[in-house]
């Protein structure tokens, strides 16, 4: 199989269960490619004449002024491409922030600029400035599209009045930090920015059409949608904001934030008036959501379905300690080879989510790493009692935490490989390495750019045989 996604396939597949990582990887593999936002936006938008079809609406651009694109986030590369292979030289003009800029980003129309993530950097305010910029010069009859996808909040993270860089860089990285849920996270930089909970739509005429396109990261929202019908406009930079600065203040007490945050950041948000309040009313949006969580283990339930192989989705919540869901992976991998349940083998086990990693004091840091590649280290660490097993957690984006790495990619031979090689995986656990660890093993998993961001996606896969057991001596077997 050619692999169009994971790019050092061939590297994955040169040791280990070898069996099981080629399985694991030509479904994740498969996975993204059907999850690419390109292809999921040019599937129900397209251009005709004068008119533009989105989903079963349709837009008469005579009807309008000038045509403008904004697009922020992880998948932003993929979602811009598309609106300018779909508008052509209908569109006037345009803006994307990304977070990774790659080859494939060439533009006509658009203008771009690398902002940063997890932490702003300056592209993001440039990115920003130059957004706010272009909405200023907007007129009631123009049309304007946005496409968001998973941190967005960041790469438009241009901060308020008496709010540097610097403050919001170290705001945020002390909510990593804290292992806080992220929506809580961006609930509290949104806040803090001059973009984004409805902000860059107070900027925007009143009159002007907006139409909003997202990729959902978050945790928990349904997947029994049409993603070509809009839904309710959620907190979008350009849509209203439900969270008050009374939830904010709620956030940093329930986190003890207070004497972590800058002192800049914790004066604005203790004391900001309702005239700083985000927007708690929407303008002229029609909102979509393209995908959302959920749909990276449906997607995936299909993939495996066309494989032959049985597949099971086993929660789209993960949460919690990255490394201790690895060895609860390890756990049921073993409940399966030792008694058939939950699920009989062979099988696939999917799961999405976002765990996320606590590191109560950064002088531990060793090296780098993300919560994916230390959920993998967890799983081998326990794996080596369930033979054949393979574990593969990325982020669906492309990058995991602080590395270029998607994830990583383990299986039940991998302590033992680590140990002959000197690896020690406990402590690069404890000193948040294990990206060197990892790459040490050629483990990682490399994507680049996906067109996607729903979270993270962990495959899980359990052969029919029990390479260790009496099974295969039974079967005459060698």
């Amino acid at each position: 199989m050619a692999f169009e996604k994971i790019r050092n396939a061939e590297e994955l597949l040169s040791h280990g269960d070898v069996e099981s990582r080629r399985i694991v990887l030509e479904v994740t593999d498969e996975v993204l490619r059907r999850l690419d936002s390109y292809y999921r936006l040019r599937s129900f938008i397209r251009l005709e004449g004068n008119t533009l079809h989105i989903g079963r609406r349709q837009l008469n651009l005579d009807d309008y002024g000038r045509v403008y694109v904004f697009c922020a986030g992880k998948a932003s590369n993929h979602m811009a491409r598309a609106f300018e292979d779909i508008l052509g030289d209908r569109l006037t003009q345009g803006v994307v922030i990304v977070k990774i800029r790659e080859e494939t980003d060439i533009f006509q129309r658009m203008e771009l600029f690398v902002g940063g993530h997890p932490l702003p950097n300056e592209g993001s305010i440039e990115g920003s400035r130059r957004m706010l910029e272009i909405a200023d010069q907007m007129e009631a009859d123009d049309l304007f599209l946005v496409g968001l996808s998973g941190g967005c909040t960041a790469l438009m993270g241009y901060p308020v009045e008496g709010i540097t860089l610097e403050d919001m860089q170290l705001a945020t990285d002390a909510m990593l930090k804290a292992g806080m849920w992220v929506m809580d996270i961006n609930d509290v930089r949104g806040h803090l920015c001059r973009m984004n909970r409805g902000r860059l739509g107070q900027r925007i005429k009143n009159g002007t059409q907006i139409e909003c396109f997202e990729i959902w990261d978050a945790v928990g929202l349904d997947d029994s949608h049409d993603y070509r019908e809009p839904l309710p406009v959620m907190g979008t930079p350009v849509g209203s904001d439900p969270v008050t600065f009374d939830d904010i203040r709620g956030i940093i007490q329930e986190h003890d934030l207070a004497g972590k945050l800058p002192p800049s950041v914790v004066e604005y948000l203790m004391n900001a008036g309702p005239d700083q309040e985000t927007p708690k009313e929407a303008g002229n949006v029609t909102y979509y959501v393209i995908n959302t969580l959920p749909d990276a283990c449906n997607c995936a339930l299909a993939v495996a379905e066309e494989m032959g192989i049985p597949a099971h989705v086993f929660t789209t919540y993960a949460e919690g300690e990255s490394k201790d869901y690895g060895t609860v992976m390890a756990s049921l991998a073993r409940e399966i080879l030792h008694s058939d349940r939950p699920f009989q083998r062979p099988c696939l086990v999917f799961s999405g989510g976002e765990t996320t990693t606590y590191i109560p004091d950064s002088s531990v840091i060793r090296g780098h790493g993300g919560p994916s590649q230390e959920l993998v280290c967890g799983f081998a660490l326990a794996a080596a009692g369930a033979p054949g097993a393979c574990m593969l957690s990325i982020d669906s984006e492309g990058t995991d935490g602080t590395t270029i790495m998607a994830g990583g990619l383990t299986d039940s031979k991998t302590y033992a490989a680590s140990v002959a090689a000197g690896i020690h995986l406990r402590q690069a656990l404890k000193e948040h390495a294990t990206s060197e660890a990892l790459l040490a093993l050629s483990d990682c998993v490399y994507t680049g750019n996906t067109g996607t961001n729903l979270c993270d996606f962990n495959v899980l896969y359990i052969p029919g045989d029990d390479p260790g057991s009496d099974t295969k001596k039974e079967k005459g077997e060698s």
